[in-house]
């Protein structure tokens, strides 16, 4: 019986879950920050964070900050894939 298919499976899962991980983080720090603004006492706080936060993703993306989230979501997608790959090699080494 063939491996390919459960492998293939795994990779698009774990390609899908590395990919939306960062997004789903980085939109979490973005929130946090926005909902600061709106505090009373906070809101530079709140304010200035969200400008240096797209300042750092704008580095990573050519001056565009959701290009920033993009890329460094690729490289994450890149990483989950070789970690998985080399977890089933691992274990297809483990079983024998």
């Amino acid at each position: 019986m063939s491996i390919l298919p459960s492998l293939l499976r795994s990779l698009i899962i774990t390609g899908i879950f590395s990919f939306l991980t960062p997004i789903v983080f980085m939109g979490l720090i973005l929130v946090t920050l926005l909902g600061l603004g709106h505090i009373p006492h906070l809101e530079v706080i709140g304010l200035e964070g969200i400008e240096q936060f797209t300042r750092f993703l704008a580095v990573f993306g050519s001056g565009s900050p959701v290009g920033g989230v993009m890329v460094i979501s690729a490289a994450s997608t890149l990483v989950g894939i070789l970690f998985d790959a080399y977890a089933l090699y691992r274990y297809q080494n483990f079983r024998r």
